[in-house]
């Protein structure tokens, strides 16, 4: 005699755990990820030649390296195109792509505005529908303590979200021949590849940019605040 076996209740969506009222950072995620963009710039092909002289007899000398790539990660703040994401991301770029939640095939792009002092940078794709951007709220009236998720593209891999907490504001750092006056401070895990993208409080809406960590320390990583891009947004990006 075969047992017959036991059917296994199907859930409705209001049933899954994802849809639980305490499971609200899916619902977050849900509302910003087709406004993130994943970054993918290949950069300039450079020779392999020390001396020209050399060239002339050793003509291999003269071949050029081949192209590498490097991921970043932007944000939507224009339905026609226009992305947010650090200036060290575009930097010395020879191809820029961008893949959105959504689309099938990455879209080409081109940097319309940098500046290397802020480390910002707006570049621009031509979308076949309007773009949904991203909530902009305040870096201002940001408090430490309050949640934050990081959406980016760690490592190449895209549309991956890290959670954490501000851990602290107006933080004052220098890095390189480069100074970040009153950058955000986070617990959000922030590895090479999230630069660019966005900093999200539980409202949806970005606080900041995330832009870069400090080794070899564990969960402090930094955003530029997004109170910054806002001003730039309102002159144009024409400082």
């Amino acid at each position: 005699m075969t047992r017959k076996r036991a059917r296994v209740p199907r859930q409705s969506p209001s049933e899954l755990a994802a849809h639980h009222p305490s499971n609200y950072f899916v619902r977050v995620v849900r509302q910003v990820r087709s406004g993130v963009a994943t970054i993918v710039a290949q950069e300039e092909a450079k020779q392999n030649l020390t001396n020209p002289l050399l060239g002339l007899f050793l003509p291999e000398l003269n071949q050029e390296t081949t192209p590498s790539q490097h991921f970043g990660s932007g944000f939507v703040i224009h339905t026609d195109g226009y992305i947010i994401t650090n200036e060290h991301v575009v930097r010395d770029t020879s191809k820029l792509s961008v893949n959105l939640y959504g689309y099938k095939t990455p879209l080409p792009a081109r940097v319309v505005w940098h500046d290397s002092k802020r480390d910002l940078a707006l570049i621009k794709v031509h979308p076949p529908t309007p773009l949904k951007p991203v909530r902009l709220g305040s870096s201002k009236t940001t408090e430490v303590g309050e949640w934050v998720i990081a959406v980016g593209n760690p490592l190449g891999l895209d549309h991956t979200v890290t959670l954490g907490v501000v851990s602290g504001k107006d933080r004052p750092l220098k890095v390189a021949n480069r100074f970040y006056s009153n950058v955000i401070q986070t617990d959000a895990a922030i590895n090479p590849g999230n630069s660019g993208g966005p900093l999200i409080n539980i409202k949806g809406e970005v606080i900041g940019i995330n832009t870069l960590i400090i080794y070899p320390s564990q969960s402090i990583g930094f955003a530029i605040p997004i109170d910054e891009v806002k001003r730039l947004m309102s002159i144009g990006f024409r400082e």
